[in-house]
């Protein structure tokens, strides 16, 4: 029998999980069960599991609900999980929906269709329903996931609009990870009933005034407490302050490419080597790469501990 989905709100500050690897390749389970605890002990409300933070695309339907069957039973709760479930065809997107959902997770998080360039709205819309439709009535919160400059296709405000009007009780949020505050402002107008989460972290205290509920973002993985403290400080005196040395944290990052440079940071930082494997096509940053990004980290925690 399928359990029931949990339906509390997805809102806060969830971690878009990375995906720790053994040397070979395969999913590293003990670490990712001791990871997510220590996220959840340092202020994350949960985590989201196979985005794009935690290489989701690069991982099998029956490797992803390994993993994610693996947590469960190292103790994690589901209540606590969102599982990226996107993939190229339909079918396999409605097949992990349907085992995660079965498992009572928190939520999905659905990508667009992402190979065929310009569907254009009506196509975009005509994939999430087809994804309705072969769920069969499946029950969970399904969050679109925004991010077109990876996906090369964007998940429209109009379009959410016509999706959450269409499937209500389905169709929960939107993840909007476009960096666009335009976009984010646009959802929020268009679609009052959804939970709107951003994945730029920057952003999270401006867009909890204006109506959003969280953050589902990859820097969550670092500094889950620097994180926190920023949703936390919204409308606060602190927070122009911890925004701006968020923005710091966020420049750090995307001067080498995002994941590998993350799970250098917490290798660094954990003494666990294995934070280092990535699959392809990420490599590891080169040796002299990393020494510069780390040398840039221990400066900006000097900093940031200094303006708290």
């Amino acid at each position: 029998m399928t359990a029931p989905s949990s339906q509390a709100p997805i809102r806060g500050v969830w971690s878009a999980a990375l995906t720790p690897l053994e040397a070979d390749g395969r999913v590293a389970h003990d670490l990712l069960a001791k990871h997510c605890r220590d996220l959840f002990a340092r202020g994350c409300s949960g985590i989201a599991l196979f985005g794009t933070t935690g290489e989701g695309q690069s991982f099998s339907v029956a490797e992803r609900k390994d993993a994610l069957e693996r947590l469960l039973a190292a103790g994690i709760s589901p209540a606590q999980v969102v599982v990226g479930t996107g993939c190229a065809a339909l079918p396999d997107t409605a097949e992990l929906t349907r085992h995660a959902a079965g498992l009572g997770v928190a939520g999905v998080l659905v990508l667009p269709p992402f190979f065929w360039r310009n569907p254009g709205e009506d196509g975009v819309y005509a994939s999430y329903a087809k994804l309705v439709e072969l769920l069969g009535g499946v029950k969970t919160q399904m969050i679109l996931y925004h991010i077109p400059q990876v996906t090369g296709v964007a998940v429209p405000p109009a379009v959410v609009g016509r999706l959450a009007r269409a499937f209500p009780g389905l169709i929960a949020g939107v993840k909007d990870s476009s960096g666009d505050w335009d976009n984010t402002v646009a959802l929020l107008k268009t679609a009052p009933g959804l939970s709107i989460l951003v994945g730029h972290e920057p952003y999270l205290p401006a867009a909890l005034k204006a109506g959003a509920v969280g953050t589902i973002c990859g820097l969550g993985n670092y500094r889950p407490e620097l994180i926190r403290r920023l949703h936390d400080s919204a409308g606060k005196p602190e927070e122009g302050t911890l925004v701006e040395v968020v923005k710091k944290l966020v420049a750090l990052v995307t001067g080498v490419p995002f994941v590998p440079a993350i799970k250098s940071l917490m290798a660094a930082e954990t003494g666990e080597g294995r934070w280092l494997n990535v699959r392809a096509p990420l490599l590891p940053p080169a040796e002299a790469e990393k020494r510069r990004l780390l040398a840039a980290a221990r400066g900006f925690d000097a900093e940031a501990k200094a303006a708290a």
